[in-house]
């Protein structure tokens, strides 16, 4: 099959883009996948995405992790925006379908801003949050990001009996002042670090909310290793959240075809 793609990245969280609106890409096999995300046999990416066609939407997002499983991925559906548009479609103030359900962006030149779903629920263990922002998320605190090794922290975690089946992301929070934080993230479905991770920003950013009790509107400058994002949201207390926004870059970087 030849594939005709175009790569993107969001702070550092890379995506082979597919143009799918007319089905031509439905039969595009799981071990394809894997291949043309494989760094050294393929193309290279954290994921892949397929544009497809909604009837009521502006476009639906078939995500794929780089090990061929699927979950909703916060710089991907940013991406996905930017790509969107070179296709012809209107993302001024664009709705559209993820795994997750329905989300809403705008895009600002480079910048999108994607409205997450609401969430209602933290669940504290000890000096260990999990919430689900479109993905499930294990965030810690720690002293010193410097001093952390998230692949072996992650790995560790993410394999544990509690999450050995479904998988987990695992994150690492440093508090830079009250309202920036840097993060390091294992993500499942990659099985390794990633740059950045979307859900896994929005994630830590609530945490803050959550662990200081930030009642109402709040904006957490969020520094991931390939970049920075910023997460906006209100809080309620109890762990209920709304008004969610995941902003930052969505970059265009190259396109090609590949035979698989």
């Amino acid at each position: 099959m030849l594939i005709h793609f175009q790569k993107y990245q969001g702070t550092g969280n890379d995506f082979i883009m597919l143009d799918n609106l007319n089905g031509q890409y439905n039969d595009l096999s799981i071990p394809q996948i894997i291949q043309v995300c494989d760094r050294r046999f393929g193309i290279g990416a954290d994921g892949l995405i397929k544009i497809n066609k909604h009837d009521s939407l502006d476009f639906e997002i078939d995500y794929y992790n780089s090990d061929g499983s699927k979950s909703f991925c916060g710089n991907g559906a940013r991406c996905s925006v930017a790509f969107a548009k070179s296709l012809g479609i209107d993302v001024l103030n664009t709705r559209f379908l993820a795994i997750d359900g329905e989300h809403t962006a705008q895009m600002n030149g480079e910048t999108i801003t994607l409205d997450m779903l609401s969430l209602n629920t933290v669940n504290q263990k000890d000096k260990s949050f999990e919430l689900n922002t479109g993905s499930p998320h294990y965030v810690r605190f720690v002293g010193n990001l410097g001093n952390e090794n998230i692949v072996s922290t992650g790995k560790e975690i993410r394999y544990s009996d509690p999450y050995i089946k479904e998988g987990i992301n695992v994150n690492l929070v440093e508090a830079i002042d009250s309202n920036c934080i840097k993060i390091a993230t294992y993500e499942r479905g990659v099985e390794d670090e990633t740059l950045s991770c979307g859900t896994g920003a929005t994630a830590c950013a609530l945490i803050v909310g959550f662990s200081e009790n930030r009642i109402g509107k709040n904006e957490i400058l969020v520094q991931v290793k390939g970049g920075n994002l910023k997460v906006d949201f209100e809080y309620h207390g109890n762990g209920a959240f709304t008004n969610i926004k995941l902003i930052g870059p969505a970059v265009f970087v190259f396109k090609g075809d590949i035979n698989v």
